[in-house]
């Protein structure tokens, strides 16, 4: 199901948050960047996993 954006999806799906929160904090700050483009949790682990890769 696809959210607002990471802030409400992080909100409301508890696998979301877990995801998120056990990220280095430096990715958890990129992806609140992409605040409004991130909308389901494949994304964020999309989103997650790039960042991981080419940062």
């Amino acid at each position: 199901m696809p959210y607002k954006n990471l802030s409400s999806l992080l909100l409301s799906s508890k696998s979301s948050r877990n995801y998120f929160f056990s990220l280095p904090d430096q990715i958890q700050l990129i992806l609140r960047e992409q605040n409004e483009f991130i909308h389901t949790l494949f994304e964020l682990r999309r989103n997650a996993q790039h960042i991981l890769k080419y940062k």
